[in-house]
């Protein structure tokens, strides 16, 4: 049976990428695409990928309850959310809602989909929080090996500038940003609190922005409260993610150009100290795919009961040679 879904917020570079894998998808329907200044045009001038005859309209939050849709994702700045989420729970029905933002990811009544780790706790509920792009990566780089971390993780990210959205500003500015490396909220940033709460242990996030358009790179310091060789802790990533299809664990440190516009996650580059206690690992996603868009659609498609992966392109080249 085909699932109705909705967009609030589509004008954005996650809005469109999740319009272009709702198109394809066997199982659902794209039936709604609300963005305020797109307004009345059709979503396939926009978006090409979209053949139908589908226009953005600028819906206000009461007017979605009366829309019968069987999913909502929305994909709009943080603080946003609440007044949709409250005009869904009011109306009648019960659709999944997705929300992009960060407004529920320390919620405990939301599900925290991110189900490469999460997955084992989603029990059908209706509320999902997609996980921040680069808190994704953090997770991911870190998981296998926390049970070993001794104090702090450092991690140093460095994004594309679409991950600082469409609204103009110094971060997404690329005569800005050309030749350089742009660093903001190098403390106490709302990513390094997510993942210190979802992880369990505390993380130190240093943010950057460089001149390309998508993906991050994002480097983990770890000290470990026992040695370990590199070659073990390279078994222990491939272990882990062993079927996992989004995740591809290798030797080298991954390239972000070599992720970028691709679905799933490169985690490599293991690296340990002499005395064994101190590993770096080195992740790469695109922010606005498995980092946004992307993990949405795994989200959506473990609420309806479908293949986690349906509707993903699963397109893994050749890693790079260094």
């Amino acid at each position: 049976m085909t699932a109705s879904i909705g967009i609030i917020g589509a004008r954005g570079h996650t809005g469109a990428e999740l319009i272009r894998l709702l198109a394809a998808h066997p199982g659902f329907e794209l039936a709604a695409v609300s963005s305020r200044e797109l307004d009345g045009q059709r979503v396939g001038a926009h978006v090409p990928e979209y053949g139908g005859e589908l226009r953005y309209s600028n819906l206000a939050p009461d007017a979605l309850a009366s829309a019968g849709l069987d999913a909502w994702v929305l994909a709009m700045p943080n603080g946003r959310a609440r007044a949709y989420v409250d005009a869904l729970a009011s109306g009648g029905g019960d659709p999944v809602i997705v929300d992009l933002s960060a407004d529920h990811r320390f919620d405990d009544e939301w599900y925290y989909g991110l189900p490469e780790l999460t997955r084992d706790g989603y029990a059908g509920q209706r509320r999902i929080a997609n996980p921040g792009c680069y808190a994704s990566a953090m997770q991911l780089a870190v998981a296998p090996m926390l049970d070993l971390v001794d104090g702090p993780v450092q991690c140093f990210g460095v994004s594309g500038y679409s991950g600082a959205g469409t609204t103009p500003s110094e971060r997404n500015d690329p005569d800005k940003l050309r030749d350089n490396l742009m660093p903001y909220a190098l403390v106490d940033h709302l990513h390094e609190r997510e993942v210190t709460r979802h992880l369990g242990t505390e993380v130190e996030f240093m943010p950057h922005v460089a001149p390309h358009f998508r993906g991050i790179t994002l480097t983990a310091n770890l000290h470990l409260h026992e040695p370990v060789a590199a070659e073990a802790v390279e078994a222990a990533y491939r272990a882990r993610y062993e079927g996992e299809p989004l995740i591809r664990v290798c030797t080298d440190a991954p390239w972000v150009s070599h992720i970028a516009g691709r679905h799933g996650v490169e985690i490599g580059g293991f690296t340990v100290s002499a005395d064994g206690r101190r590993l770096v690992v080195v992740a790469t996603l695109d922010n606005l795919l498995k980092g946004a868009a992307t993990q949405a659609l795994q989200n959506l498609n473990l609420a309806f009961g479908r293949p986690e992966v349906e509707g993903i392109p699963l397109d893994w080249p050749p890693a790079p040679t260094l």
